[in-house]
């Protein structure tokens, strides 16, 4: 039996190159991931988010690999959640708030490393924000922050908190972005 064929993954590294701190050049993230083993890795823009193919495996399993490999070169642990092209293709197509927004930049998806439970999801409160509205779906929060991200108090450390899981979001063009670059 031949080994199956490598299939496409989109790893989004959470807190790298923001505000100056926690520096992850791209150009050497991709040699590195490169010469780990991974194949035709790109990455899109410097918030980290790599695309690449790999042997197919766990998502989770994945996550933790680029975890260890980036720390061990660079110094600093990385929480890294991974979806595979396929999956990020239909998040990509779920956006529940797509159609009521004009401004992708208001949309964005909070990518979990765990499926959090129903009681973990029942703590969110809708409150914390009114304005801005949420869903979670499996592994992913779909947002919708009409005044802006930075203006909520619905942020990632309340989501992680309440969730008990790490996550890392982008806005919905970068979403579609990366989905369009893992298909092909």
């Amino acid at each position: 039996m031949s080994p199956a064929p490598d299939k496409t993954y989109v790893a989004f590294l959470r807190g790298v190159n923001v505000g100056g701190a926690r520096k992850l050049p791209m150009a050497e993230l991709r040699s590195l991931l490169a010469s780990t083993g991974y194949g035709d890795v790109r990455t899109y823009v410097q918030s980290g988010n790599v695309v690449f193919t790999a042997t197919p495996t766990d998502t989770v399993v994945l996550a933790a690999e680029l975890g260890s490999v980036i720390e061990e070169r660079f110094g600093f642990d990385v929480v890294a959640v991974v979806r595979d092209a396929q999956e990020l293709a239909a998040i990509a197509s779920a956006h529940p708030y797509a159609g009521d927004e004009e401004d992708p930049k208001r949309l964005h998806v909070l990518f979990l490393a765990q499926r959090p439970s129903p009681e973990q999801v029942s703590g969110l409160d809708p409150d914390r924000s009114p304005v801005d509205r949420f869903v979670v779906d499996g592994r992913e929060l779909y947002v919708h922050y009409p005044d802006g991200v930075g203006r909520s108090k619905f942020t990632i450390d309340y989501v992680e908190r309440v969730l008990g899981t790490p996550a890392t979001g982008r806005n919905w063009n970068t979403v579609t972005k990366l989905a369009e670059l893992a298909s092909g």
